[in-house]
């Protein structure tokens, strides 16, 4: 007889949700414990010792940071495989995912088989990881067209950082900076950079986290 998983969704969506609901329900192989929309309650769940497995989103139930809840949880339960979700493109996640200890990462797309395959290659052993992040657009560019640098000082402008913070937090002068800012503007098409942050922030490029 095939073992079952015992899965937690950490999820506020609540359509997303009902699809991973349905996704597990599908296939005998796995057994939802439970739904729940706070991250901050996911190592709660997690101490009675019957999670196996978390579907865990990024941003959650008032702000709650599902990377930093796996984090708690892989230092407390380490047995416990974690595969974060998420439809946000930010640069950051990836890198915070791998240092936190998860084991998967997966961008949400309405495929069961994939969703379904990667749970399995978890619950194997594996550590499944996406090589790039999706193309998003971005006025009249695209996530793929900025440098590394862009998105550093982007992310400046999100937080609301003057140049001269930003060159600070960087070690790049003030003028690189600006000249940076300048490109960003150029390759989108924005006319401010209150409208750069805005954006970025409304198509999940780069989200400012206090």
């Amino acid at each position: 007889m095939e073992r079952c998983t015992n899965v937690l969704i950490v999820e506020d969506d609540k359509m997303i949700a009902e699809m991973l609901r349905m996704y597990i329900e599908s296939v005998d192989r796995y057994r939802l414990v439970k739904i729940v929309e706070n991250a901050l309650l996911a190592p709660v769940h997690c101490a009675h010792g019957e999670v196996q497995l978390i579907l865990m989103d990024v941003y959650t139930q008032l702000g709650a940071d599902g990377i930093a809840a796996a984090e708690v949880i892989k230092k407390e339960s380490p047995e416990i495989k974690i595969i974060i979700i998420t439809g946000m493109p930010e640069f950051s996640y990836i890198k915070r995912a791998r240092e936190a200890g998860v084991e998967s990462f997966w961008y949400k797309e309405a495929d069961k088989e994939e969703l379904l395959e990667l749970m399995d290659n978890t619950m194997a052993g594996e550590s499944v990881y996406p090589t790039e992040t999706p193309l998003t657009p971005f006025g009249l560019t695209s996530n793929k067209e900025l440098t590394d640098r862009e998105v550093e000082v982007l992310r400046g402008v999100v937080r609301g950082d003057t140049n001269a913070e930003i060159s600070e937090k960087l070690f790049l002068s003030v003028e690189t900076v600006k000249m940076h800012v300048k490109s960003l503007l150029s390759k989108t098409g924005f006319r401010t950079r209150t409208e750069l942050a805005v954006r970025a922030r409304e198509t999940g490029l780069v989200i400012f986290e206090e």
